[in-house]
C-alpha cells in the first residue's frame, strides 16, 4: 500500500448507513453477519446467500459511517464501531428470540473481532460463532513495514492527513475479481473525498486503522470469555493477516467445541475469493449442527491450526 496525504473538507454525513442486506423467512438459525472496516455488507454476500439457501436468516448491516463521504468514516471512534455492532446484534437477538430459534454471530475481518466482543460480552445470548480471516495481528506477507509505526502514528497528527490506498492483491487471489476490483479504484482521487464504491472505500484512512487497535485490544483481553462454539476460516496465504490469528482465537477463547478451517487457494477475502464455496458450505454446516439439522458425515477438508 502507497500513502497518500490530504486534508480532506468536511462533507456531513449524507444518512446512506442503512440496514445492509436482509434475506429473512429462514426456517433456521438466524445468522448476524459484521464486514470489515472499510468495507460492505457486498463482501458477505455470497455466504450470506448460500446461507438462506440452506434455510437460515440472514443479516449483514452496515457498520457505522460505512458508506458515508470519507471524512466522515475517517472520525469514527472504536467505541462507534462496537456500539453500532452491539445495536446490531440487540435488533437480531429479538428477532431471534421471537422465532424461537438460536442465534449465530459471525464476520469478517474486523467484524469477526466485533462479533468475538459480542460474544464475551452475551455468551448466554450466542449460540455460535464464526470468525472469517480474523485480524488480530496485521502479519500476512502483503503488509508494508511502515504499518508498524501504528502504535507510534496513534499520538501524533499525522494519523489526520495519512491514508493508505489499497492496491493488488485487494485480499483477492481470483485474477478476474482482482482486476474488477482495480477497475473500480483506479479513476478514484482521494480529493474527491467520495469514493465509497460497490467493493467498499478505495483508501484506508490510518486515524480509523489506529481506533481499530483499541477494538483489537479488548478483544485480546476477551477471549477467555468466549465461551460459544466456534468456527474459524483462515486462508493459509492470507496477505494480510496470517495464521497465527486463528491460533491465537484458537488457543485463548474458553470455547470446547472449535475448529480452525484453513483454506490453500485464497487471501484475506474469503468469502469472496477462489474457495468461497467451501466457506459458504462449512458455515451453513455449523448452523445446521446448531440447530440440530446437520448432515452426518465430517466437514471435509477441514485442518486443524
Amino acid at each position: 500500500m502507497t500513502i497518500e496525504w490530504a486534508w480532506l473538507r468536511a462533507v456531513e454525513s449524507r444518512g446512506t448507513c442503512g440496514e445492509g442486506l436482509r434475506l429473512a423467512h429462514g426456517t433456521g438459525a438466524h445468522v448476524l453477519l459484521l464486514h470489515g472496516l472499510t468495507g460492505s455488507p457486498t463482501e458477505l454476500a455470497y455466504v450470506a446467500r448460500r446461507l438462506h439457501k440452506g434455510g437460515s436468516t440472514v443479516w449483514c448491516p452496515r457498520l457505522v459511517n460505512h458508506g458515508e463521504p470519507l471524512n466522515v468514516l475517517a472520525a469514527t471512534r472504536s467505541g462507534q464501531l462496537y456500539e453500532s455492532a452491539r445495536a446490531c446484534f440487540l435488533t437480531a437477538r429479538e428477532a431471534a428470540n421471537n422465532a424461537g430459534v438460536p442465534l449465530v454471530v459471525g464476520g469478517l475481518s474486523l467484524g469477526a473481532v466485533l462479533s468475538l466482543l459480542l460474544a464475551a460480552e452475551f455468551p448466554g445470548a450466542i449460540a455460535g460463532v464464526i470468525c472469517l480471516a480474523p485480524t488480530l495481528f496485521y502479519d500476512g506477507w502483503n503488509v508494508p513495514w511502515h504499518h508498524r509505526l501504528l502504535p507510534l502514528v496513534d499520538y501524533t497528527p499525522i494519523k489526520y492527513f495519512a491514508y493508505f490506498r489499497e492496491e493488488a492483491p485487494y485480499g483477492l487471489k481470483d485474477e478476474s475479481l482482482r482486476e474488477r476490483v482495480a477497475r473500480a479504484y483506479e479513476s478514484v482521487s482521494l480529493r474527491d473525498n467520495d469514493d465509497f464504491g460497490q467493493h467498499g472505500y478505495a483508501h484506508f484512512p490510518i486515524r480509523l486503522l489506529c481506533e481499530s487497535r483499541h477494538l483489537i485490544a479488548r478483544c485480546v483481553g476477551a477471549l477467555r470469555r468466549v465461551t460459544a462454539p466456534l468456527l474459524i476460516v483462515q486462508a493459509r496465504h492470507d496477505d494480510a493477516t496470517s495464521p497465527r490469528n486463528s491460533r491465537h482465537i484458537f488457543e485463548n477463547v474458553g470455547s470446547t467445541q472449535k475448529e480452525v478451517m484453513l483454506l490453500e487457494n485464497s487471501f484475506h477475502m474469503v468469502t469472496a475469493d477462489l474457495e468461497r464455496d467451501r466457506v459458504a458450505s462449512a458455515m451453513a454446516q455449523f448452523c445446521q449442527q446448531l440447530t440440530g439439522r446437520a448432515e452426518t458425515g465430517p466437514r471435509a477438508n477441514a485442518n486443524r491450526a
